[in-house]
Formats: structure tokens, sequence, C-alpha cells
């Protein structure tokens, strides 16, 4: 248990470790001076060198990597280069309402996946299937911020029923979670039917039938039992997508999560926040991941547990 429990912190750090250097390196790498986007257009030459100085961008880059690692080591992300506010406190405030978002997409998501791809394979009338169809296909093909921008346009400009933009009460989370969620949905119910179809057509299934068991006992016992492990690595899979799309659609509607904090960070040129919103959401997608090899072995025990190590 002590050997795999440090083999997968080991794994981590050199995860953690990955991502800080390569944010590092292309954060420094994009054109711009963040002296030249905090003092704005026209500043004094001799401002920017004193701004470059009291900021200590004007070391060897050497030097500010082993600065880097080193408040990194100490769990330390840096002060915002805008404001000097710690970075660390920026996404405090902002992750709640990322997760937020997150669990609202994901509990639209999952439930309308599952229910639609059952149907879709088990469902007495073809007319599931068509719509499952048509919903993979159109949730796949629509961009996410052309899609949040449709449903603007229709819930909020036209009916009223819902607002633009902002955070506030659950009404504020509609539009973006249901953004967030189409596309995730879309690609879930199709690799969900693929999966289901798959596992009907087994030898065992069709065993099972010989033996005159129901069709809700086969799909109890056998069928959701073996698909349950590929549904769950999607859905675990597709934590990537969600966070790539939160900062989308957390822009659309300004939505005050690390998505936005990202995109702002970006535009001011502010490396410290850069570093840190990137670096969080990659632990992020690392410990879901880690959550999906640990439930293997609960799903089946025929999986050894050191393979999930």
């Amino acid at each position: 248990m002590m050997a795999r429990l440090l083999k997968r912190a080991g794994r981590f750090l050199f995860f953690c470790w990955a991502a800080a250097t390569l944010t590092f390196l292309v954060a420094r790498a994009v054109p711009g001076d963040p002296a030249l986007a905090i003092l704005g257009t026209n500043p004094n030459p001799e401002d920017i060198l004193r701004l470059r100085r009291s900021l200590q961008l004007d070391q060897p880059l050497a030097v500010q990597y082993s600065r880097f690692m080193l408040r990194l080591a100490a769990l330390d992300l840096g002060e915002s280069l805008v404001d000097r506010r710690s970075v660390r406190s920026c996404l405090q405030r902002h992750l709640p309402n990322t997760i937020l978002l997150a669990l609202a997409a994901m509990a639209l998501t999952v439930p309308l996946s599952l229910v639609l791809g059952f149907l879709s394979v088990f469902g007495k009338k073809r007319l599931w299937e068509a719509l499952a169809t048509a919903f993979s296909a159109l949730g796949l093909a629509v961009p996410v911020f052309l899609l949040g921008l449709i449903l603007v346009l229709i819930f909020s400009l036209g009916l009223g029923l819902l607002p633009v933009s902002g955070s506030g009460g659950i009404e504020f989370l509609v539009l973006p979670a249901v953004t967030l969620a189409f596309p995730l949905g879309a690609f879930l119910t199709r690799m969900v039917r693929v999966v289901l179809r798959a596992e009907a057509q087994r030898p065992y299934v069709l065993l099972a039938r010989s033996k005159g068991l129901s069709e809700a006992r086969i799909f109890r016992r056998h069928i959701l039992k073996n698909a349950l492990i590929p549904i769950v690595t999607i859905i675990g899979m597709q934590m990537g997508t969600l966070l790539g799309g939160a900062v989308i659609v957390e822009n659309v509607f300004s939505w005050p999560g690390i998505g936005t904090l990202l995109v702002t960070a970006i535009r001011q040129r502010d490396l410290p926040a850069i570093e840190g919103t990137v670096l969080l959401m990659a632990a992020m997608y690392y410990l879901a991941n880690l959550l999906v090899d640990i439930s293997y072995g609960r799903l089946d025990p025929r999986i050894p547990r050191d393979r999930t190590g």
C-alpha cells in the first residue's frame, strides 16, 4: 500500500513539474511585454525599465525559472503582476465558481447521456435512435461559443427568461451549464450507444437469453456491469474537455471562474496568474483521471489493484 501511494505521489509531482515548466516557457515565449501591458500605451522607457526591474523581469530566464520552482516547492504561486494580489487568493476566489459550473454541467450530461444512449439501443421505437444520432451530430458540430450566443439570443434577449451574463442566483448558472453540457452530452451519448451495443452482442448475453433470463435482469446483472468501465473511462477523459470548454463558456457568459481569470491574465500578460491557473487546471485533470483509475478496481474486482497504481 505504501509503495503504491509513493508511486502515485511521484507521478503526480513529476506531472506538476512538467506542466509548470512547460507553462513557464510558453508564457515567456508569447510575444509581448508584461510591463507594457501594465503601463499602457506610449509609456516612458525609463518607467518600463524601472517596472521590469521591480518585477524582476530583467533577470536571465534561468534565474527566473529557479525562483519560480523554489516558490512552487513552497506552495507559493506568487503575486499578480497587475494588482499585486496573491495568485492563490485569486484562485480560491474563482475556483468555487468553476467547480459549480462543472458539477452542474456533469449533472445534466451524465443522466441525459445514459438514458438517451440506453433508449437508443434497447428502446422499442426507432425514434430514440434517431434522436440520439441527431443530438450527437448537432452537439459535436456546433462550436461552444456559437451555442452560447444562440442560447443568449433565444432565452435572454428574445424571451427574457434568463440573464445574459454575470453571476448570482441559480438563474445565472442555467445558460452556462447547458452550453457546457451540450457538447459533452453529445459525445458521451455516442460513446454510451457504442459501448452498450457492443456489450449487447457479446456471447454471454446470448447465452443468458437462451437461459430465459429477462432483458431487465440481463441488462442489470451483465451488460451494465461490464459497460461501466469504458463509460467511467470516457467520463473521466471528458474532464479535460470540461476544463477547456469552461474557459470559453465562462468568458462568453462573464462567469467569474478560473477560465475567465486565465483569459484576463493572458490579456494582461500576468505571468504568475497564468502559471498558477494553468497548473491548477492540470492538477485537477490529473486527479480526475487518477480517481477514474482507482474506480476500476471497485467496478471490476478482476482488475489487479497494482494496475491502478
